[in-house]
Parts: structure tokens; C-alpha cells; sequence
């Protein structure tokens, strides 16, 4: 015999009216049928829930404890019903994601449409920033969640791995660069250079490295996506910073030498973080565990495509 919430409600009808007939005739069922479902019930628990009297019926101790949980029990229903009940109207929810160029262009674009699909009712806005600026955003309560670099992380927040995302510089195929297997920031910074355009996160970021240095970088053209700064480094007229995930998408189309960089601020991983993770919204927390969920799967894309590329 299974447990059922009308086997509870039933027995606190009949506390509440202190009769067996009166109780079934508030769970509108027969006395007969009543009383089998508490001989089920007591059977069940292998114990006494009520002693008989003329007058009518009184808990017993254990009956007592058998009340005290099932009022537990039905109220625990009474709020799964509520939260379930805007789910079954067709809710609506919306979950900001702050992320860095890089998390936004190599990386959520082949994981969010699984999410999407399997979680019909949900809404993903995606907003690009500086991962100082997410960190800070969180920090001040105008953000919830973000993806940034490791770089950035701040002792106030919580951090969850994502992935790995390190930099890594190209360069044309005849480059004199190219003879080094790794190279510093301050090592490439008198060479022109192709890169994204202002507003974009990643080349913000290298910008404030190069004024770290005491440098500005020379830029001879900057586009909007790494598969342009591809083509033209390609084609002879710069060299680029980009993930190194953008680099080996991109050099199987385009004829590019890659260099290692060295520093942590190019050797960086992919962080989800927040102020609380267990404070989130359930939206939200759901959303973090898929992401969570997938790290795995990048790992074993970005070592299927460094056997590729080795072959």
C-alpha cells in the first residue's frame, strides 16, 4: 500500500469531528470505505490510530504523532502545488547571463540551444562586458550571474569552473614572430596589430595589459569578429590576440601561425560566478547546473580538436 494524502486528509477529518461517520462524510466517501482505509493505514504502520468509544473515536499516542506529520505532509503539498501551478499555466522565466566576448562568442552559442529546447518557457539574455565590469555588476547587486575570466575573480564572490580559455597570439604564416613557441605581452607590443573593435570586452582587456606595460597598442584595423581578424592576419597585414579556441576554429580556413602567450592574464580559465550560489533564483540555479553539467563536454570537444590538428 502506498501512502496517500486523502488516507491524511481523511484522518484529520475524523479527529476534527471526532467520529468515523461524520469524517467520511466530509471526504464524501462511505463509512464502510473509511473504514477500510484506516484498517489499511494502521496495518500499514502496524499500530493503533484511534480507540473506539461509544461517544465516538480518540487518537491514541501514536495517533497523535501520525497527525502531527500529516499536517506536515499535506502542508508540504499545499506549497508544491502552488509552486508548480505557474509552471502549469505556462510560466515565463528570464535569466541575465554577464559574460566576456569569449564565453559569448565560442562557447554558450553551442550550449544555450540544448537549454533553450529542454526548457521551453525560459529566456536567456546574454550581456557582453569586461570581466572586471561583471565582477563589479555582481558585487553591487546589478547583476546575478556571470562567466568571466579567472583573471578577474574577486574574494567577495563565489566561483564555480567553467572551462579553460587561454590566449594566444597569430600571426602570418612568414611572421618573424612565428620562430618563438611562447612569447610576453611586452614581447609583441611594437608590431601592428588587428583587432576587435572598442567595444568589445577581450579587446578591452588587452588594452588595459598593454597600458599596464606603459604601452598603447598600433592598430592598422579592427573588425567585429575573431573570423575577420582571421582573414586579414592571414592575409599579411598584423598580428591579433584571440582564444585559443577562436584560433584553431578559424585556422582551418584561414592560413595563420598560433604562439603560445605567457602571463596569467592570457593563461586564464572560464569562471560562473556570484555572490551566492545557493541564494540564486531556482531559474537561475537550474541554469548553473547545466552549465556546470557541460563543462565536461568542452573538455572532451577541445582535446577531439587538438588530435585534429595534430593529425
Amino acid at each position: 500500500m502506498r501512502l496517500d494524502l486523502f488516507d491524511l486528509e481523511l484522518v484529520l477529518h475524523i479527529v476534527e469531528t471526532g467520529s468515523l461517520t461524520k469524517g467520511a462524510e466530509r471526504s464524501s466517501i462511505s463509512l464502510q470505505a473509511c473504514s477500510e482505509r484506516i484498517k489499511k493505514l494502521e496495518q500499514l504502520y502496524a499500530v493503533n490510530l484511534f480507540t473506539r468509544h461509544a461517544s465516538g473515536v480518540k487518537l491514541t499516542l501514536a495517533g497523535q504523532t501520525f497527525i502531527e506529520h500529516a499536517q506536515r505532509i499535506l502542508q508540504q503539498g499545499k506549497l508544491l502545488q502552488q509552486a508548480m501551478s505557474p509552471f502549469a499555466q505556462g510560466l515565463s522565466s528570464s535569466v541575465t547571463l554577464w559574460c566576456n566576448s569569449s564565453a559569448q562568442s565560442e562557447y554558450l552559442p553551442m550550449l544555450l540551444p540544448q537549454y533553450l529546447v529542454e526548457n521551453t518557457n525560459t529566456q536567456i539574455l546574454l550581456k557582453e562586458a569586461e570581466s572586471s565590469i561583471v565582477v563589479q555588476n555582481i558585487e553591487n547587486g546589478t547583476a546575478k550571474l556571470g562567466l568571466i575570466s579567472s583573471f578577474f575573480k574577486s574574494p567577495n564572490l563565489q566561483t564555480l569552473d567553467f572551462s579553460e580559455d587561454p590566449l594566444v597570439l597569430i600571426c602570418p604564416p612568414q611572421h618573424e614572430l612565428t620562430q618563438y613557441e611562447k612569447l610576453n605581452l611586452n614581447d609583441i607590443l611594437n608590431y601592428p596589430f588587428v583587432g576587435l573593435m572598442q567595444y568589445h570586452s577581450l579587446q578591452q582587456s588587452i588594452e588595459t595589459q598593454a597600458k599596464l606595460l606603459g604601452c598603447q597598442i598600433q592598430y592598422r584595423l579592427r573588425l567585429p569578429n575573431f573570423a575577420a581578424i582571421s582573414q586579414v592576419v592571414a592575409s599579411g597585414v598584423g598580428i591579433a590576440i584571440m582564444p585559443k579556441r577562436a584560433a584553431q576554429r578559424n585556422n582551418s580556413q584561414f592560413a595563420f601561425k598560433q604562439v603560445q602567450l605567457e602571463g596569467e592574464w592570457a593563461n586564464r580559465r572560464l569562471l560562473l560566478t556570484a555572490k551566492n550560489f545557493d541564494e540564486l533564483p531556482m531559474a537561475y540555479q537550474h541554469f548553473t547546473q547545466f552549465l556546470i553539467s557541460q563543462s565536461s563536454l568542452l573538455k572532451l570537444l577541445s582535446n577531439h580538436e587538438l588530435i585534429d590538428k595534430n593529425r
